[in-house]
């Protein structure tokens, strides 16, 4: 990921950031109701439109983690989903949301301690975060998860996410793995899923990354 730095919306009591880098334009904010996002406006965010709760409720809504806010008094009181869970899109990433830890990048990017976008098809120049690369590659996978995993006896707690080199995208802590059908298809605490595009068992890893000769950097 590039160094550009996350581009800071000011307003008298509450701080908004966007992260280009992350954002893939769900448009959960744009299409909120109210005057907090306002596309082809200048600025398009402005923070002194929108109360806390609803600068709160809004920035949450975006599953990538471009989005963040800072209150002035120091405080972010973003806290994690209390189940972890991995969505599988429908032709699209998979999004991660709970109590993450992404290794290499909670440093810099804050939202990604919450939400997060990663890519399936192999394709982003942005990995293991997506970018839009799916669609221009037309990777098709319609979310659906066939195995139910081991089961887990709590749902939240730190998920360490561990991108494996030229390989696939390790999932470690208490996880649900939702079906793009909305189905809580799997559960468990340990899970390799596929980010090269080429598994015939996806959303999990079946070691075609070795034989497609994948590349993640």
């Amino acid at each position: 990921m590039s160094e550009t730095k996350p581009l800071k919306y000011k307003g008298d009591t509450t701080d908004i950031f966007w992260d280009g880098r992350l954002c893939i334009h769900i448009g959960e904010c744009g299409r909120a109701k109210g005057e907090l996002f306002v596309g082809g406006r200048k600025p398009w965010c402005q923070p002194d439109l929108a109360n806390s709760e609803e600068i709160e409720d809004i920035v949450k809504r975006c599953p990538t983690g471009a989005l963040t806010w800072q209150h002035k008094n120091g405080e972010n009181p973003e806290t994690p989903a209390i189940i972890n869970t991995a969505t599988i899109c429908y032709n699209g990433p998979v999004y991660l949301k709970g109590d993450l830890d992404i290794e290499g990048f909670n440093d810099q990017n804050s939202g990604l301690r919450y939400r997060a976008a990663l890519c399936r098809c192999g394709q982003s120049k942005n990995k293991p975060f997506c970018d839009n690369s799916h669609e221009q590659a037309e990777f098709r996978d319609y979310g659906a998860v066939g195995e139910i995993g081991d089961g887990i006896e709590q749902t939240g707690g730190k998920l360490q996410v561990k991108p494996i080199q030229d390989g696939p995208v390790m999932l470690i802590g208490n996880l649900s793995i939702v079906a793009a059908s909305g189905r809580c298809a799997w559960q468990g605490s340990k899970v390799a899923l596929c980010r090269c595009g080429a598994s015939n068992n996806k959303p999990f890893c079946d070691g075609n990354h070795k034989k497609t000769g994948f590349i993640s950097d």
